[in-house]
């Protein structure tokens, strides 16, 4: 079982390497994920904001407030928005995304990567995304996408009680999203597409339906 204090020691563990072990390996996803939120546009806020990695990659047109619940990678986050000037970063906080500390409403763009499959509750953290969206809004993930079924899910199964000490999951078929999405009738997902490497992750987009 993941627990919010192994998650940050595990990323207080991860925080100096962090940009080196992951720069490359996820580049991609980071770049189709900056363009879905750029097609939205507004206010966007990304859960796991961790080291400010992807921030560089966001339209400057953005107004983008930074959560992550490790103080140690928030604090090379804010390195990294000082040292290049990113106006369009409005906030970086220190806060749980099980527990969001926003009004109902207030973004535009809910954005995690690499973080539901991280945290103690992953429906309750996506239940905080639906509820700060704005109705017109996309909630958009890079996450795992486990297998359903065969040789690669009794894998991941076997995996899992290692790679917690990591501070994920290896496990966390599609059906976690789907039984989550059935409980939010307001959601739509419009978008599931494969990411490297070897398409063991997806770009989810999930869009809140405007009643206007």
């Amino acid at each position: 079982m993941i627990r919010t204090q192994d998650v940050k020691r595990s990323y207080r563990r991860w925080a100096p390497v962090y940009d080196i072990v992951f720069g490359k390996l996820f580049a991609h996803p980071r770049r189709e994920a900056a363009e879905a939120a750029a097609r939205v546009g507004g206010r966007l806020l990304e859960v796991g904001v961790g080291t400010g990695i992807a921030l560089t990659a966001y339209a400057p047109s953005l107004s983008i407030v930074g959560i992550d619940v490790s103080r140690e990678m928030l604090a090379r986050a804010r390195l990294r928005v000082a040292s290049l000037g990113l106006a369009h970063v409005e906030d970086l906080i220190e806060m749980d995304a099980q527990d969001l500390a926003f009004p109902d409403g207030s973004f535009d763009v809910v954005m995690a990567q690499y973080v539901v499959n991280t945290v103690p509750d992953p429906d309750a953290a996506l239940d905080e995304f639906a509820r700060v969206l704005r109705p017109g809004g996309e909630i958009i993930l890079v996450n795992r996408v486990g297998a359903a079924a065969g040789p690669r899910r009794a894998v991941e199964r076997g995996l899992q009680p290692i790679v917690e000490r990591l501070g994920w999951r290896s496990e966390f078929p599609f059906e976690r999203f789907e039984r989550w999405l059935g409980r939010q009738p307001s959601l739509r997902l419009v978008e599931r597409r494969a990411m490297p490497p070897f398409g063991h992750f997806a770009l989810l987009r999930f869009t809140r339906i405007d009643p206007s």
